[in-house]
């Protein structure tokens, strides 16, 4: 290929190129050695109507031969026209090449898919970039998550506080919204291993488990959500040797219990107990805590008599009034250049994530509008 020197200012960049994060400290070692040795590897430009040229792949190397104010850069003029196959070409250069991160190739794929201009199909795409389907697949699942998960996801497998790896993500992709974000976040601020990740997705999936449980759960550190899990598992497998025929209760062929186990039970020394909790639980019309409920809520509330015992704890709407003044950022307005650029899956995505905070915003101010009224009237 014919190689040509052309003047940097008639270059412009792509911006809709699939690469668009670079390294800044990358970037300088780069122009460190342009300096030194010259630009080794030239870019790939096509020409434009307007006698410009649009880069096709290279945009490192153009920013930093433009940051050195060099005249010229050695090109190679592609003759390439369609939008579909120079997208591929510009996906198979970066997968090549080292920074190109998991949420960029994940947005390259998702736009190949559904901007219309592309309408590319999986095995399409598979056949051309030479990536199984799984491997798509497992990138488009990244954009379930919220930007602000999205921005801590490197490549590699390296496990680092604050950022997150796919390996680590792959768990907690089909976990419901009100969970998913919240425990991503957990996993990169705790530097959770992915076994270990595995385990916590478990306890959050388990069916047996409320909603208002896991809810709770979720104010939990790494560290005492894998705890909460290794209690759990050890319980329940201790409930399923309670249950092995030679202990279980004789049931009659009808489907009742025997009047021998029936006795049994009324005679047993808890009876009174059990019998009054259930009138009095049918009396006020609250359906009973299901055994795994009532196991997680006494773990908590044992941790939460150790921690009394020790010394006077806030109380749980102050510990909700401190976390929400923590982790809730300073107001600032927003404009509409703020906006990410998203398409497709992703911009639904996004959009259902802030239909989910405003729900979730107002029903946190409706409480704490009741809890203003309350400090009024005790008052």
């Amino acid at each position: 290929m014919d190689i040509v020197h052309i003047p940097t200012h008639l270059i412009d960049e792509d911006k809709d190129q699939p690469r668009y994060q670079f390294d800044e400290e990358a970037l300088r070692e780069l122009m460190s050695s342009i300096e030194e040795l010259g630009l080794l590897s030239p870019i790939k430009v096509r020409t434009t109507q307007d006698v410009r040229y649009k880069i096709i792949y290279g945009n490192r190397r153009y920013k930093a031969c433009s940051s050195l104010n060099l005249p010229t850069i050695p090109c190679i003029v592609s003759t390439a026209t369609d939008d579909l196959e120079i997208y591929l070409e510009q996906i198979a250069e970066n997968l090549t090449r080292q920074g190109f991160s998991p949420i960029e190739e994940a947005e390259a794929f998702n736009k190949l898919l559904t901007d219309p201009k592309f309408s590319s199909s999986l095995k399409y795409l598979s056949s051309k970039l030479g990536k199984p389907e799984a491997y798509l697949k497992n990138k488009l699942d990244l954009l379930k998550f919220s930007p602000a998960v999205r921005k801590l996801i490197v490549g590699g497998t390296e496990i680092r506080k604050d950022q997150l790896t796919e390996d680590q993500l792959m768990p907690l992709k089909d976990l419901p919204l009100e969970y998913r974000d919240s425990l991503a976040l957990i996993m990169a601020s705790d530097e959770m291993p992915v076994t270990d990740v595995k385990r916590i997705a478990r306890l959050f999936k388990d069916k047996d488990i409320s909603d208002g449980t896991k809810g709770k759960l979720l104010f939990k550190t790494g560290s005492q959500l894998l705890e909460t899990w290794s209690t759990y598992e050890h319980n329940r497998k201790e409930r399923a040797k309670q249950a092995e025929p030679k202990a279980a209760v004789v049931v009659a062929e009808n489907g009742e219990a025997s009047p021998q186990s029936a006795a049994a039970e009324a005679s047993s020394p808890a009876a009174p107990q059990r019998e009054r909790a259930r009138t009095k639980t049918e009396a006020a019309g609250i359906e009973p805590l299901s055994e795994p409920d009532a196991q997680l809520s006494g773990e908590m509330s044992s941790e939460h008599d150790e921690a009394h015992e020790e010394a006077q704890s806030e109380s749980f709407v102050e510990g909700m009034l401190n976390l929400l003044l923590s982790a809730l950022p300073a107001p600032c307005h927003l404009s509409p250049s703020d906006l990410p650029r998203l398409e497709g899956v992703e911009k639904q995505q996004f959009a259902q994530d802030v239909d989910t905070l405003i729900s979730d915003l107002e029903k946190h101010l409706a409480e704490w509008r009741s809890v203003k009224d309350m400090l009024t009237v005790k008052n």
